[in-house]
């Protein structure tokens, strides 16, 4: 058996290198994000409500998500060849020269806790169920460093002057109180440890800065109680709006689904409006190849998207557009009545 494999390699050594070599240009990383498609993700698979009486869901709400793929060369060709492939340079995804893509990744990964928080409390809220803070935790999204900060993306901010925070106002009002370039003293938690750093105050804008963004993320006690898994690899705050339709469905008597396959999209504030996304074509797609009945999208510029993409494609699918998280509710109490009629 051996000398066979070793009469093929023999015989066949130049196109295996060939082979090989092709292989690894085509691999050579670019720098962009390469866009090819959508798809939907069944939020059930993500939530689970303890001590909840269970009922009968005849339909389903679902995530529209973008299909993204880290530039190589041979997608980065494809992309050029393929008409319903995009791409954006990797750059325009940096908020500033020295970010690395962990430092991208960490607050898109943020981004997804924050939007999972606010569709959560606003969930609750609306179904009248209790919800309170239980923990808040302070994290560094972006670091200027050019004025001599020492901070870094992913770092969780625990004391300032040794000051704990309860707010990230409290972050501001103790930068306010100190002088052009006056040093602020921090310990943060990093990679599991915690470590004194420093930041220095600078003006812009009349405004007293250190170059730094913070992001709180609250840990919530709920009842009844909530438990969210996602994948490391979803990230992004554009599921808000189809997360709280979903645990608010979940809480309620009522089924909101009426027996829909109900695909959306949109990010969610704390008051229940509904904030607009990109990809918006690839996720309609999406829904579509789902072969949903309805598909909810953002009011405004995704929305007249939605809707050229459905002329152009002729999709058979039924396109709201949708302002608030009770715009959403209305739409589909409105849907079932007229499905009664």
């Amino acid at each position: 058996m051996i000398e066979k494999i070793k009469q093929f390699l023999k015989e066949n050594y130049k196109y295996l290198l060939t082979l090989l070599v092709a292989y690894f240009i085509l691999s050579y990383p670019m720098p962009y994000y390469i866009y090819v498609g959508g798809g939907t993700i069944d939020i059930n698979d993500r939530i689970k409500i303890e001590d909840t009486k269970k009922k009968e869901t005849k339909g389903s709400l679902n995530f529209a998500y973008v299909q993204e793929l880290k530039g190589t060369l041979s997608n980065f060709l494809l992309a050029h060849i393929i008409p319903d492939w995009d791409m954006d340079k990797e750059e325009d995804y940096k908020l500033s020269e020295d970010e690395t893509m962990d430092d991208i990744e960490f607050r898109n990964q943020i981004y997804l806790q924050s939007a999972n928080q606010t569709a959560t409390f606003l969930a609750y809220q609306k179904a009248k169920k209790e919800l309170n803070v239980k923990k808040r935790h302070y994290y560094v999204l972006y670091v200027d460093k050019s004025h001599g900060n020492e901070l870094k993306v992913g770092d969780e901010i625990l004391k300032v002057e040794k000051e704990e925070l309860k707010t990230v106002e409290d972050y501001s009002r103790i930068v306010d109180q100190k002088e052009i370039g006056d040093t602020i003293n921090l310990t943060v938690k990093r990679k599991n440890k915690e470590k004194e750093v420093t930041a220095k105050v600078y003006e812009d804008e009349e405004k007293k800065l250190t170059g730094t963004t913070i992001s709180v993320i609250y840990e919530y006690e709920t009842n009844p109680k909530l438990t969210l898994t996602f994948k490391k690899s979803e990230s992004g705050p554009s599921g808000g709006l189809m997360l709280t339709l979903a645990i608010y469905n979940k809480l309620v008597e009522e089924d909101i689904t009426h027996g829909l396959n109900i695909v959306g999209t949109g990010t969610i504030e704390s008051d229940g409006t509904v904030g607009e996304i990109g990809g918006i074509k690839y996720k309609l797609k999406g829904a579509v190849k789902k072969k949903a009945d309805l598909f909810l999208a953002p009011a405004g510029t995704n929305y007249q998207e939605a809707i050229k993409e459905k002329k152009k494609h002729k999709y058979k699918i039924t396109i709201k557009e949708v302002k608030t998280f009770d715009d959403a509710l209305k739409i589909l109490k409105k849907i079932e009545k007229e499905k009664e009629k």
